[in-house]
């Protein structure tokens, strides 16, 4: 969970901070050299010194004509807005595109320079992390059209990223048993409840135990900001109440808790000790159970989507269209009825 922001600074902008009796602006990796290379950079003393100089130096940036310049634009005024996660991806993204793409004009950028670095990318990098360059480029460019630099996005609708396949484990049952056997009380919680509810790491391991209603357990998805409301049943109820017994710590307000009673998840959306707490318990699986095969924690959420209905399972994983929950959770194969040949009288 993000760190709550001091008083004096809730009324800010993103990334302002006041202190030691000034304002400053902390700029993002991939955005410093517009911000004198600095991580902090001092905006001035009163509120309205800081305007004026954060509305000078952004106006800088805003008459973009280089790749560059929209890249700064873009590092400036749409990447701070992201998940800490998101923004730590774009500037990677945009540190592979700026010796490419940053001296070409906006509006010289065809399908074919983007193709080419594509595949660049791939080879050195892998498909993945292409991609994602390659959805950084295209929203810059959706950006440049929105602030007026360009009509339209050249690439949009035009470049094919890279097809990845989808990993298909599945996690049979008689492996969820078996696990089970060697798992801490606080995993064996952990793995009922994302069986039985689905969510998402991030969002399990925020649950604070002011999220459990009288109707059920209230979430805020954190990937789309849908609220569910996780009705309670008689196994809910049983595996909150062990995921209660197992915290190291009982007066925090976390559900699943670190052993000095802190949230697992980091402000910048990490959750390294809970990934290394998994990575521990799944060499134990494998070691002491008869599953031969590890599973990742995130196939969990999997198994509960291909084990419900397609209906069920769509509005459990908050999923705007069923169509969301069929590419890409239900790996199960679909089982149909054959084609009889006999005739009816």
């Amino acid at each position: 969970m993000p760190k709550p922001r001091n008083p004096e600074n809730k009324a800010l902008p993103s990334r302002w901070r006041y202190k030691h009796g000034a304002y400053y602006y902390r700029a993002a990796s991939d955005a410093r050299h517009v911000w004198d290379g600095k991580t902090e950079f001092r905006l001035g003393k009163t509120l309205h010194e800081a305007y004026r100089v954060w509305a000078d130096r952004v106006e800088a940036h805003t008459d973009a004509r280089s790749m560059a310049q929209l890249l700064d634009r873009y590092a400036l005024e749409v990447v701070p807005a992201k998940a800490p996660k998101t923004q730590e991806s774009n500037q990677i993204s945009m540190r592979r595109l700026r010796p490419v793409f940053g001296d070409m004009p906006i509006i010289a950028i065809k399908p074919r320079h983007a193709y080419q670095y594509r595949d660049r990318v791939t080879r050195k990098h892998g498909p993945a992390s292409a991609n994602r360059d390659l959805e950084v480029l295209s929203h810059s460019l959706s950006k440049a059209v929105e602030w007026g630099f360009i009509d339209r996005n050249p690439i949009k609708g035009q470049v094919r990223k890279n097809s990845i396949p989808r990993r298909e484990r599945y996690i049979e049952d008689w492996e969820i048993e078996e696990a089970l056997t060697v798992a801490s009380p606080m995993l064996r919680a952990y793995i009922v409840l994302k069986l039985l509810t689905a969510l998402r790491r991030a969002d399990l391991l925020r649950l604070e135990v002011s999220d459990l209603g009288h109707d059920g357990i209230h979430v805020k998805t954190s990937k789309t900001g849908k609220k569910l409301i996780i009705e309670w049943t008689g196994e809910l109820r049983e595996a909150v109440d062990a995921a209660v017994r197992a915290r190291p710590k009982d007066i925090v307000p976390w559900l699943y808790c670190t052993k000095n009673g802190d949230c697992y998840v980091k402000e910048d959306g990490t959750a390294n000790a809970f990934d290394s707490l998994w990575q521990r318990f799944m060499k134990r699986v494998v070691d002491k159970t008869k599953v031969s095969e590890r599973f990742q924690e995130k196939d969990l959420r999997k198994k509960t989507a291909s084990d419900m209905g397609l209906f069920a399972a769509q509005k459990l994983l908050g999923h705007t269209t069923s169509a969301t929950t069929e590419r890409h959770y239900r790996i199960t194969a679909e089982i149909v009825k054959p084609h009889s040949l006999l005739k009816e009288n």
